[in-house]
């Protein structure tokens, strides 16, 4: 029997080696760019999250500064006091509160210095009044009131025969607050205060 002559290997092994070797390190290259990219969004996430939470911040200064100006001069608030951040009326348009501009006249809260998680809070006051320097009995000016009871259970029903409200009315503010966190994060809210006049 004659054995058959062996035949010279032409690199086919080599080459499909190579081509599985590139192919390899390009999904590999692709998970990695995918895990980043899912690190990002998630920090991201966080700072955004951060920032939301800061707001709470700037209402509860805000709160705080309202009811001290009422307690001490309650005609006070009918006038604006941008140092403080507070505006006595809306504004007849809302600014666009992503802008910078928006802000010239808002209180930084701790003096524009940042929190332990990098982000600065500022708000803006306003009286939800349509008139400045007019109190919120002026039948000039129009504000967002609630009519309340003397006493709980008076006045507060709706059905015809009811008395009529007889107590304070609630008189309501609103606070837009911004934060301006890392990684140009920027939040604004808008919350609704209520005063008992």
């Amino acid at each position: 029997m004659r054995s058959r002559p062996l035949q010279r290997q032409k690199g086919i092994v080599l080459l499909v080696a190579l081509i599985m070797l590139v192919a390899m390190s390009l999904a590999g290259v692709a998970l990695m760019r995918s895990v980043e990219t899912g690190v990002m969004v998630s920090g991201n996430f966080a700072f955004k999250e951060s920032a939301v939470q800061s707001t709470d911040l700037g209402v509860q200064t805000a709160a705080a500064w309202l009811s001290t100006t009422y307690l001490a001069d309650s005609g006070s608030l009918f006038e604006s006091n941008t140092a403080a951040g507070y505006f006595a009326a809306l504004p007849s348009k809302d600014p666009d509160y992503f802008s910078e501009s928006a802000w010239t006249d808002a209180y930084a809260v701790n003096g524009g210095a940042a929190d332990a998680a990098g982000n600065k809070v500022r708000y803006i006051v306003h009286r939800m009044c349509t008139v400045a320097s007019l109190s919120w009995s002026d039948p000039d000016n129009e504000c967002a009131l609630q009519t309340t009871a003397a006493s709980e259970g008076e006045g507060s029903s709706k059905r015809p025969g009811a008395p009529p409200p007889s107590g304070n009315p609630i008189l309501y503010y609103r606070v837009t607050t911004r934060v301006d966190g890392p990684r140009g994060t920027v939040t604004v809210t808008q919350t609704s205060l209520a005063q008992k006049i």
